[in-house]
């Protein structure tokens, strides 16, 4: 299961009632524990480095807004994730490159596990031409692939995340598999198993 599970819920709520009270100490030990993670998210959905910094800040800027409003019975890390969600939507025109999550969402069709030269290059190749390829998605459908193939969510915790249905989740998943794969076969010749279904 993602990591929704496994938050401290209660340190943030603690932590969360001193950003209220207005302790910039709180909201900065908020953003040491959580930047690197929205970071990821952002740079997943705009694949541009700078805007997913802006994204990260603008975040961060938004908690320290609306803290009062945030349920702190809650994990925060899906309020955090669906603002920068939101966020990275509106600015994923700028987008220029694709780091960490395009390593890892190709690890899913390619043995480089294995060290071998061979498997190396061959993930190289495949990683540049689903750099190229993922132009065609759109950032709905590059935030549903990162989110569960990177980040390791389920649908449900997606459809938390992101507040839509759960078979929104599923039907964005879907079509975003089919277009990476029909658009790596028809332009570069790449026949690719379909990433494994989502749970």
């Amino acid at each position: 299961m993602g990591e929704l599970l496994s938050q401290s819920s209660g340190y943030d709520a603690l932590l969360l009632a001193q950003v209220v009270q207005g302790e910039v100490q709180a909201l900065e030990k908020l953003f040491l524990a959580y930047q690197e993670r929205v970071y990821q998210l952002a740079v997943g959905i705009t694949r541009d480095a700078e805007t997913a910094e802006e994204v990260v800040q603008d975040t961060f800027y938004r908690l320290y807004l609306n803290a009062r409003r945030i349920d702190a019975n809650l994990p925060l890390l899906p309020w955090l994730y669906r603002v920068a969600a939101n966020l990275s939507y509106n600015r994923a025109r700028a987008h220029r490159r694709w780091s960490v999550a395009l390593q890892r969402l190709t690890e899913r069709w390619s043995d480089a596990s294995s060290g071998s030269p061979e498997a190396l290059a061959e993930q190289h190749e495949l990683q540049e031409l689903v750099r190229a390829t993922l132009d065609v998605l759109t950032p709905r459908h590059r935030a549903v692939l990162v989110l569960h193939y990177v980040h390791d969510y389920n649908i449900d915790e997606i459809a938390a995340i992101l507040s839509c249905p759960a078979g929104t989740v599923k039907s964005r998943l879907f079509h975003a598999r089919k277009l990476l794969k029909e658009h790596l076969q028809t332009q570069y010749g790449f026949t690719a198993p379909m990433l494994p279904d989502a749970v």
